[in-house]
């Protein structure tokens, strides 16, 4: 990512006596005074062609020459791993996750993430300097869950989108092979919380905490297991797998909220999709710049069909 390039303006008799910083951050620059009193402490303001001080007042018309830090390096280097895209314009791109695939960088997970794959196949520069570690980044899957994610590529589709998640104004749907045989459709309306005694785990089972809503639909019985449609109302971290687990339906090789399954079928499927079988199989949402409706599906991986096949009397 290039540094931007300097800025450059003339100040006029209006602004004599006042702050240097002050008189700056009053113009619509972009630069915030604080940001404008680091660059200046850094040597990064010029008023003809001279460092200005931090407390200097203007003393007439002037040339100044604001010259940006350079962006700071990302957390997440370029890595070229394939990504699967399903859509793409100048604001945001949509992308299907691998299972295995974690979002961002994190500790224990410095390499190998979306975000890696995203800055070697696309640019997202108007975001680099925010957010270098996560750019564009609005919403996460689980490491071990597969599906349908949007990246913002835009400032404005980023905040676009941060405010339908926050206002659960998106259309999400899930597909899970879940241990057990639930009795009917169902509407799952708990608290939702990090677990007291667990700091990787979460949990329904709070007197308070944030509203979750998932909505559980039938789909497809199983030898054992049931195929199910999630819709999403709120989207709390681990949600749905909580949501199944805490009423006695964990999905199908779910390490964290789940247990190995006796049962050889089972136990077969689990070892034939290696990881939790949940899955983003629809998101939908309004473009946060042009204000059209978007819907974007991806059917499960290879590896759940197979899961499923082998259930299927």
């Amino acid at each position: 990512m290039k540094t931007p390039e300097p800025i450059e303006l003339t100040l006029d008799a209006a602004e004599v006596g006042e702050r240097i910083d002050r008189v700056l951050s009053a113009r619509a620059l972009g630069l915030s005074r604080s940001q404008l009193q680091i660059l200046i402490a850094e040597g990064r303001v010029l008023i003809e062609g001279r460092p200005a001080r931090a407390s200097e007042r203007v003393r007439g018309p002037s040339h100044v020459r604001i010259e940006p830090l350079p962006p700071p390096p990302s957390a997440a280097a370029p890595e070229d791993i394939p990504l699967e895209i399903l859509f793409e314009d100048p604001h945001l791109v949509v992308i299907v996750k691998a299972a295995g695939m974690v979002v961002h960088p994190a500790p224990g997970h410095a390499g190998g993430t979306l975000v890696n794959a995203l800055r070697y196949h696309r640019e997202l520069t108007d975001l680099e300097q925010e957010t270098p570690e996560r750019p564009g980044i609005v919403h996460r899957l689980d490491k071990d869950t597969s599906g349908v994610m949007v990246v913002a590529k835009s400032v404005p589709a980023r905040e676009g989108l941060i405010a339908q998640f926050k206002e659960h104004d998106l259309e999400r749907e899930y597909v899970a092979i879940v241990v057990g045989v639930p009795k009917s459709n169902a509407t799952l309306d708990t608290w939702h919380g990090r677990h007291p005694r667990d700091r990787k785990r979460f949990t329904t089972k709070l007197d308070k905490g944030k509203r979750a809503v998932t909505h559980l639909k039938l789909l497809e019985r199983l030898h054992g297991a049931t195929l199910v449609s999630c819709t999403l109302e709120t989207g709390r971290t681990h949600q749905i797998r909580v949501h199944l687990a805490e009423h006695g339906f964990p999905v199908l090789a779910d390490s964290l909220y789940g247990k190995p399954s006796r049962d050889l079928r089972l136990a077969s499927a689990e070892a034939l999709i290696g990881h939790q079988a949940l899955h983003a199989r629809v998101l939908g949402f309004v473009h946060p710049v042009t204000g059209e409706p978007v819907r974007f599906t991806a059917e499960p991986p290879a590896e759940f069909q197979r899961a499923l096949e082998s259930l299927r009397d």
